[in-house]
């Protein structure tokens, strides 16, 4: 199972990437890979890899060549953004930034870090472009959708969202450090960008789920009692 991407910026900046949904830690990258994707290069706090395992950050090893490809490239560049999932197709004429975001999110969710697989269950939903609205409603949707199981399997839920706080708390973390770790490499401001949004939808929820919850309230109970 693979989410294609394609991003044109006319003329010959074509870029082409397939990520596979299911990945382990790409060992075969390491002799390639810059010095920016080693673990110990801006390693984030809650890391809980160790060295002697893992030479480098599993997440940078597969989004170097992103980061690369668009290395001093303009956030406000106009982009052509196809992506395809197993389900269906989207495109979009947008800023680089967006299309950036989208992809490297994905890359980010999939990759074989251990902190970053809690955002598996949206990359295995992918929805590109998605706005901060529909990025809360589909976190909050997928961890209560758990909590159900939960409580259907015998263990305790947590209809109070607590753990996705805290969940969203320990990536805010990973955001941080991926900021630290690309801002020394990167020229333009494309790349930095992309993270700086994803980074401002994922304290959405840290900092305001409940500001963010009252947002999303009247498209869950738009329906009235005709649901009950």
């Amino acid at each position: 199972m693979a989410i294609e991407y394609r991003i044109s910026l006319g003329g010959d900046y074509e870029f082409n990437y397939r990520i596979e949904l299911e990945r382990v830690y790409d060992r075969e990258r390491i002799p390639a890979a810059p010095a920016w994707t080693r673990l110990e290069y801006q390693q984030c706090s809650n890391c809980p890899l160790g060295r002697e395992e893992y030479s480098h950050c599993p997440a940078a090893l597969d989004l170097h060549r992103v980061i690369e490809d668009f290395r001093g490239l303009p956030a406000f560049q106009r982009a052509s953004v196809w992506v395809r999932t197993p389900e269906r197709d989207y495109h979009k004429e947008t800023g680089l930034e967006e299309g950036l975001r989208a992809l490297l999110g994905v890359i980010m969710a999939t990759s074989a870090c251990p902190m970053l697989a809690k955002l598996k269950p949206m990359a295995h939903n992918h929805l590109p472009f998605a706005s901060n609205q529909e990025f809360v409603l589909r976190a909050v949707s997928l961890y209560l959708a758990r909590q159900y199981f939960n409580l259907r399997e015998g263990r305790r839920p947590d209809w109070e969202l607590k753990g996705l706080v805290r969940v969203f708390q320990q990536l805010q973390l990973v955001n941080q450090a991926f900021w630290q770790r690309i801002h020394d490499t990167c020229e333009g401001d494309s790349n930095l960008k992309a993270f700086l949004t994803f980074f401002s939808m994922s304290s959405s929820i840290t900092y305001s789920l409940e500001t963010q919850l009252q947002k999303i309230r009247p498209l869950v109970m738009s329906a009235g009692e005709s649901l009950e």
